[in-house]
C-alpha cells in the first residue's frame, strides 16, 4: 500500500501541470512516515542506522519543498511550512539556507527578516548572523520601528549573555589561579604551531608570579630534558648520547634552583615547603633514571644492536617496575624492533602500575593506535579497576569515556554487564544500554552475544515480549554463518535445551 501510494504521489510530481496540493500532499504523506519511523524507534528502542533510513526521506523533502517554492515564490506560508519542516526534522543550518532564499524573494516583509534574525539566534545561537541580518533589514526598512525594537532587544540579550559569561570567567580565574591551570593552558598552546609567541606570554607569567608552587619547577625541568638539539649534532650515535646528556644537566640545575627558591620561604611555610623540597628530589630522581634508560637504548637502537636494546628494555622493566614511563619506553621499544613478546610484557606491566596511568601514557605514545591488543586489554584491565577502586560509579564513568574509543573488545562489554549485575539493584535499562552498545560492535557476527541479550530479558530483571523484537534484529543483522548458528540455538533455547 504505502509503495503504490508513494509512486502514484510521485507520478503526479512529474506531469506537466502540477497543482500545488500534489506538492503538499507528497511533503505531508513523507512526513507522516517520518512521524511512524519516530514512534517505531521508540517502541522497539532503536537508534541506529538513521543515515540509511530517515536521511534520505528527509532530503526528498527538502527537494520538493524547494521545487514547489520555486514554482510557487509569492506563496509565504510555502516558505514558512518549510522553516517549521527544518526545525523539526532537518540540520539547522538548512534553516539559514531557506530563510535566506525566501528573503531574496520576500525583502519587502520586515516579519521575514524579524524571523530569520531570531533564528539565527535561537536556534543557532550565532548574535554575528542575526545582527547582519538585522542590518541588512534596516537597508531595505530604514523607517520601521519593529525592526529597531526587535533589533534592539537582540543587541541587549547578546549584552546579558556576554555579561554572564565575564562573570563566569571572572569566577574561573579565581578559583583556577594555580600553576596547574597556567601549565595546563601552556601546554594546550603547545599544540599549535603559530602560537610561539602566546606561550613565551605564559611561560613568562608562570616563572613570574608562580615560582612557589612544585609544579612550576617540575615543568621548567622536564621542558630543559624535551629541548631539541642542533641538527649536525643529532647525525651521530655519539652526538644523540652527549645532546641527551646536556637536556639531563640542564634538567638538574632547574630542579636544584628549584629547591633553593622553595627553601627560602620555608620558616612561614615550612610544611608545605618540606613537602615540595622532597617532591623535587624525588622526581630529579625518577628523571635521571628514566633518561639514563633513555639514553642506553638510543645508543644501542642507532648502533643496531637490537639484541642488546631488546635486553635493556627487558632488565629496565625488572629494575624500576614501579614506572609507568619506563614500561611505555619498553614496550615502545619492542614494538619497534618487531619483537613478538609485547602482549606478554605488556599484560606484565598492568599486574605492577596502575592501568589509569598507563592508559594515559601508552596513549600519548601512540602504543594503543599501533597495537590493538594492548588498546583492548588495557581498557578491559583499566574498567576493573575502576571498580575494585571506585566501585560502580566510577566503573560506569570509565566505561562512558572509553565505549567510543576503538578498538574494543568483547570482554570489555561483558565485565561491564557482569558489574552491573553484581549490583545490589541491577537496573535493566543500564544492562540494555551495554548490549545495545555492544551489538554495535559485534552485532553482525556474535550470535551468542544475541542470545545473552534475550536470555537477559527472559530473566527476572527482563520483560519477555521485547525478546521477538531481538529475535527479528538478530537475523537481520547476522551474517553468514552466525545466523545458522543463532537459528539452531535459538530453537533450543526455545524449547528449554539451552
Amino acid at each position: 500500500y504505502f509503495f503504490h501510494h508513494s509512486t502514484a504521489l510521485e507520478y503526479k510530481l512529474h506531469r506537466l501541470i502540477v497543482n500545488k496540493e500534489d506538492f503538499i500532499a507528497y511533503v505531508q504523506y513523507e512526513i507522516n512516515i517520518l512521524e511512524l519511523i519516530k514512534k517505531r524507534r521508540a517502541h522497539i528502542h532503536y537508534q541506529f542506522k538513521r543515515e540509511e533510513i530517515e536521511y534520505p526521506i528527509i532530503h526528498r523533502i527538502n527537494s520538493v519543498f524547494r521545487r514547489a517554492t520555486n514554482k510557487w515564490k509569492d506563496d509565504v506560508q510555502l516558505w514558512l511550512s518549510h522553516v517549521a519542516f527544518c526545525k523539526k526534522w532537518a540540520t539547522k543550518g538548512q534553516i539559514s539556507k531557506v530563510f535566506s532564499a525566501m528573503l531574496a524573494i520576500h525583502p519587502d516583509k520586515p516579519a521575514l527578516w524579524i524571523m530569520a534574525a531570531k533564528s539565527e539566534l535561537e536556534d543557532r545561537s550565532s548574535s554575528e548572523s542575526a545582527r547582519h541580518l538585522f542590518l541588512r533589514a534596516l537597508r531595505f526598512h530604514p523607517n520601521n520601528k519593529k525592526v529597531y525594537q526587535e533589533y534592539f532587544r537582540m543587541e541587549l540579550l547578546h549584552c546579558e549573555k556576554l555579561r554572564k559569561q565575564k562573570k563566569e570567567l571572572e569566577k574561573a580565574e579565581m578559583d583556577l589561579v594555580k600553576a596547574e591551570f597556567v601549565i595546563s593552558l601552556l601546554n594546550i598552546a603547545a599544540i599549535f604551531d603559530f602560537t610561539k609567541e602566546l606561550q613565551d606570554f605564559i611561560l613568562q607569567d608562570l616563572q613570574a608570579n608562580y615560582t612557589e608552587d612544585s609544579l612550576t619547577w617540575d615543568f621548567m625541568a622536564k621542558r630543559e630534558l624535551e629541548a631539541p638539539g642542533a641538527g649536525e649534532e643529532l647525525q651521530t650515535a655519539k652526538g644523540r648520547a652527549s645532546d641527551i646528556s646536556r637536556r639531563e644537566e640542564g634538567c638538574c640545575q632547574v630542579y636544584e634552583e628549584g629547591v633553593k627558591s622553595l627553601n627560602t620561604g620555608m620558616s612561614s611555610h615550612i610544611h608545605r615547603e618540606r613537602t615540595d623540597v622532597s617532591f623535587m628530589n624525588s622526581h630529579i630522581m625518577y628523571c635521571l633514571i628514566v633518561f639514563d634508560f633513555q639514553i642506553k637504548l638510543q645508543i644501542l637502537l642507532s648502533s643496531g644492536d637490537a639484541e642488546g636494546a631488546a635486553s635493556v628494555a627487558m632488565a629496565a622493566t625488572q629494575l624500576y617496575s614501579q614506572s609507568v614511563s619506563v614500561w611505555s619506553l619498553s614496550l615502545q621499544t619492542m614494538m619497534q624492533l618487531g619483537s613478538g613478546d609485547v602482549g606478554k610484557l605488556f599484560q606484565d606491566a598492568l599486574t605492577r602500575v596502575n592501568p589509569k596511568f598507563c592508559f594515559l601514557v601508552c596513549s600519548q605514545r601512540g602504543l594503543l593506535s599501533a597495537v590493538t591488543v594492548i588498546a583492548m586489554e588495557i581498557k578491559e584491565s583499566y574498567l576493573d579497576w575502576s571498580y575494585s577502586t571506585g566501585g560502580y560509579k566510577k566503573a560506569r564513568k570509565t566505561f562512558t569515556s572509553l565505549q567510543e574509543n576503538r578498538p574494543l573488545s568483547k570482554a570489555f562489554f561483558t565485565r561491564m554487564i557482569q558489574i552491573e549485575k553484581e549490583q545490589e539493584t541491577p537496573k535493566m535499562n543500564s544492562l540494555r544500554e551495554y548490549y545495545e552498545r555492544a551489538l554495535q560492535e559485534f552485532g553482525t557476527s556474535d550470535d551468542d552475544l544475541w542470545l545473552q541479550y534475550i536470555q537477559e530479558e527472559l530473566g527476572p530483571l527482563g520483560q519477555p515480549e521485547n525478546c521477538g523484537k531481538i529475535h527479528w534484529r538478530a537475523m537481520k543483522f547476522l551474517e553468514g554463518e552466525s545466523v545458522e548458528r543463532f537459528t539452531s540455538r535459538y530453537t533450543l533455547l526455545q524449547t528449554g535445551h539451552l
